[in-house]
């Protein structure tokens, strides 16, 4: 708990806005450690995984925060993975353990503020993600992507413990294992969580925020569309960007575990560019000065918010979220992270094939056509097959009832 209490109207946010309240050399300090070679790109469930953990608690411990994980400030999770996700011919599954690190700003109030961001990342490139034409055995050390985002989470967790203020919100600031391989750590977390989730006001995602073009000053924000109050937030405390928003909840980063937990998300990012999972995203290409403009936003927004009540929360058009190209969309977000046979469904899009044909969220896809489907694996296959106007059959498991839904692509 801070020692002093001290009520900031957002008129007086907004006159000391312009004050610096980020250190961009501090940001740049994290983001070298994080994305040095000798962290071996800090791939999931490996030891220079857990080197970036143990840095991370080391400054949660450093700023005052409390521990909130499951192990003090370790949130350990077993999860499967099959390291050849996109080789539809394989279904070698290993059982191996991540580690999200999570820390807890008590201000003892009923509601609490999320703010994350994914803190592994490709390793030796051999999980079939880079986009380096010969990836394997070279370090993607992952400045951006995303080493940047953690140290905003630090360097936000810094500011919101060590500021003498006593927001009306707790946060929790969490970073996450295991989202270059399907935000397996965060939705880990939103079946098990640490806090109740209805004491969650909402999340923040920092996800790519180091790369700030200082000419454009483009800065991408989605989930706008999950709570009618983001907007005019944004509108009211913006005063540098050029803000591009999109309303989606679901989208490919780790605010759509919350989400699909009727969580109003957003997530920061500051755009894609050409060493995006390749070996070349290296500490001296980052934005840090850009970074902390970004961050000093994030300030502003959540003192908007401490001055209002909680957020509604609002379900949203979703984009479909996935890695592969097909001729066909089915309009579902996979449960990457399910353990049992078939496909798990874990948010269907509005006007997609698989919503007009009646299938919802928690559904699990057991055939296709003639086909059977036994994983994600099998499900992307079958997808691949398929053409523009083909209609099958798909038979679900629901609560445990079998189902026939027929889906027209």
């Amino acid at each position: 708990m801070k020692k002093s209490i001290l009520l900031l109207s957002l008129s007086l946010v907004t006159a000391t806005s312009f004050a610096q309240r980020i250190s961009p050399d501090l940001v740049m300090n994290h983001i070298s450690y994080l994305s040095a070679d000798a962290l071996g790109g800090r791939g999931t469930s490996t030891k220079d995984e857990l080197k970036a953990a143990a840095y991370i608690v080391d400054q949660f411990k450093g700023i005052q925060l409390k521990p909130k994980g499951t192990e003090g400030f370790y949130f350990d999770f077993m999860y499967k993975y099959n390291p050849n996700i996109h080789d539809t011919t394989t279904t070698e599954i290993a059982a191996k353990k991540g580690r999200n690190v999570v820390g807890f700003l008590d201000n003892g109030a009923a509601q609490t503020i999320v703010i994350g961001a994914h803190y592994d990342h490709l390793g030796y490139g051999y999980d079939h993600n880079s986009l380096d034409p010969n990836p394997e055995g070279k370090i993607h050390n992952g400045a951006d992507d995303n080493a940047s985002g953690v140290a905003g989470v630090i360097e936000l967790a810094r500011y919101f413990s060590l500021n003498g203020i006593t927001e009306k919100y707790n946060f929790l600031f969490m970073t996450f294992s295991g989202e270059e391989l399907g935000l397996i750590g965060s939705k880990k977390w939103c079946e098990n969580p640490t806090i109740p989730l209805n004491s969650i006001n909402c999340m923040i995602n920092l996800d790519m925020v180091g790369r700030l073009n200082d000419s454009t000053k483009k800065l991408l924000i989605y989930g706008v569309g999950t709570s009618p109050v983001w907007l005019p937030a944004i509108e009211k405390t913006n005063t540098y960007f050029s803000v591009k928003t999109d309303s989606a909840g679901v989208g490919p980063s780790d605010q759509t575990s919350f989400y699909l937990k009727d969580i109003p998300v957003v997530h920061f990012f500051t755009g894609q560019h050409s060493d995006y999972h390749k070996p070349t995203d290296d500490a001296y290409k980052i934005n840090a000065n850009g970074e902390a403009k970004v961050l000093e936003l994030i300030i502003d927004l959540v003192y908007y918010l401490d001055s209002r009540p909680k957020l509604a929360f609002l379900k949203t058009k979703n984009n479909e979220s996935g890695k592969m190209s097909f001729k066909v969309t089915m309009g579902i977000m996979p449960d990457y992270v399910f353990d049992g046979e078939g496909l798990r469904i874990d948010g269907v899009s509005e006007n997609k094939p698989a919503a007009k044909a009646g299938l919802q969220q928690g559904d699990v896809i057991l055939q296709m056509g003639e086909k059977g489907i036994r994983n994600i694996q099998d499900y992307m296959k079958e997808l691949n097959s398929l053409n523009l106007g083909e209609e099958v059959n798909v038979i679900i498991l629901r609560k445990n009832e079998r189902i026939t839904k027929k889906v027209k692509f």
